[in-house]
C-alpha cells in the first residue's frame, strides 16, 4: 500500500512511527523491552467484587501474588473475562495503577487492556499505560468499526503512541470485521512491536497455522477460550495461551511438560485440566466458586450475573478439581 493511498491521519501516523521505529529488528519470540519472553501461560485475570459489587482492590492484588506462585509467565488485565465492559472508566484507570505496582519486581510479563469503542478512547488508555509502564498491552477491535480499515487505523494509532509489545486480539469487536491475517502481518510490518495475536476468530487453528508460516513479522500466537485446544496449537506452532486465572498453575505444569519434551504427561494432565474446563460449560460460576475456593478472592460476586451453586453442582465441581491437586502449586 502506498503512502498516498492512506487516509490523511494514517499517513501522518505512519510517518512518525516509522521515523522511530526504523531501528526495530524483525525477530521472532523476542523479550519485551523489560527482558521478559513474550511466551508462555498469560491468564485473563478476572475481576474481584465486594458483597456490594465494589471493585476489590485488595483481592485484586492477592490474585497477582496467587499467579506468581502459580509460576505464570503473564498476567492480562482487563479484558473480557475480566468483565471488562462493566468497569468504569475509572476503575480501569485506578486497575492500571493497583496492578503495575502488585506487578512490580515479579517475573510475569504484566499485560494491560487498552481496548475502546473507537480509536480516541482506546488511545486515552495507552497514555495511562504508558505511565505505569506495563511490560506490554492488549486490545480488543473497535466495536464501533464499520470496516476493516478503521480495524487497521485503530491499531495503527495505538501503535504509534507506545513502542510496548502490542497483543492483537482477533475477536469481541465489531460484528462482520474480518480481521484478516494479511492485515495482521501488515500490522506488524508497519510496526514490529504490534505483532503478537490473541487467536479467537474461527477458523482458529487454520489461522495459527498460516499466522505460524507468517513468521518472523508475527513474533507470538497465543489462544484464548480457555486454551481448550492447547495442546493441538502447541504442536502446531503456537507461543502460549490465555485462559482464566483459577488453574494457572496446572497450565503452566503442561507447558513444562510440553517444553520438556514429555508429550504423553502434558497431555494426561491436560486431559484432567479439561474435566474442570468443560464443567463450567454445566455449572457456570465454576471458576469464580474455584478463585474463592483456593482463598484468592472473599467472593463470588460477579457484574455479569448472579451465581448461586446448589450443594450438589459444589460436589460435582469439587470431583472434578481432586484430579489436579497433584498439580497445584499455590
Amino acid at each position: 500500500m502506498s503512502m498516498k493511498s492512506l487516509p490523511a491521519n494514517d499517513r501522518l501516523t505512519r510517518r512518525a512511527m516509522l521515523g522511530a521505529l526504523g531501528a526495530v529488528l524483525v525477530a521472532p519470540a523476542r523479550p519485551a523491552a523489560s527482558g521478559k519472553p513474550m511466551r508462555g501461560v498469560f491468564p485473563i485475570m478476572s475481576t474481584p467484587f465486594t458483597e456490594s459489587k465494589a471493585v476489590d482492590w485488595e483481592d485484586l492484588v492477592r490474585e497477582v501474588e496467587f499467579l506468581e506462585r502459580c509460576g505464570t509467565h503473564g498476567m492480562v488485565w482487563p479484558q473480557l473475562a475480566s468483565e471488562y465492559f462493566t468497569l468504569t472508566k475509572e476503575e480501569r484507570m485506578q486497575g492500571m495503577g493497583v496492578l503495575a505496582k502488585a506487578a512490580k519486581g515479579k517475573k510475569a510479563a504484566l499485560i494491560l487492556g487498552v481496548q475502546g469503542p473507537n480509536t480516541q478512547a482506546a488511545l486515552e488508555y495507552v497514555r495511562r499505560a504508558e505511565e505505569v509502564e506495563p511490560d506490554g498491552i492488549i486490545a480488543i477491535p473497535p466495536t464501533e468499526a464499520k470496516t476493516l480499515e478503521d480495524f487497521r487505523h485503530y491499531y495503527r494509532s495505538i501503535a504509534a503512541a507506545t513502542k510496548r509489545p502490542i497483543f492483537v486480539q482477533t475477536s469481541g469487536g465489531a460484528r462482520g470485521i474480518n480481521p484478516t491475517i494479511d492485515s495482521l502481518v501488515e500490522l506488524a510490518k508497519e510496526f514490529p512491536h504490534c505483532a503478537y495475536i490473541k487467536e479467537e476468530y474461527n477458523p482458529i487453528i487454520e489461522r495459527m497455522k498460516e499466522e505460524v508460516k507468517r513468521r518472523p513479522y508475527i513474533k507470538g500466537i497465543f489462544s484464548g477460550a480457555h486454551g481448550k485446544g492447547w495442546t493441538y496449537e502447541l504442536r502446531i506452532g503456537a507461543d502460549g495461551t490465555c485462559p482464566g486465572s483459577a488453574l494457572t498453575d496446572v497450565y503452566v505444569r503442561i507447558w513444562d511438560l510440553y517444553q520438556a519434551g514429555d508429550h504423553a504427561r502434558a497431555l494426561d494432565v491436560f486431559s484432567k485440566l479439561l474435566l474442570v474446563v468443560n464443567i463450567d460449560s454445566q455449572i457456570p460460576g465454576t471458576f469464580q466458586y474455584l478463585m474463592k475456593r483456593r482463598g484468592v478472592f472473599k467472593t463470588m460476586v460477579s457484574r455479569q450475573r448472579d451465581y448461586k451453586l446448589s450443594e450438589e453442582a459444589i460436589a460435582e465441581i469439587e470431583f472434578n478439581f481432586a484430579t489436579l491437586k497433584p498439580y497445584l502449586r499455590a
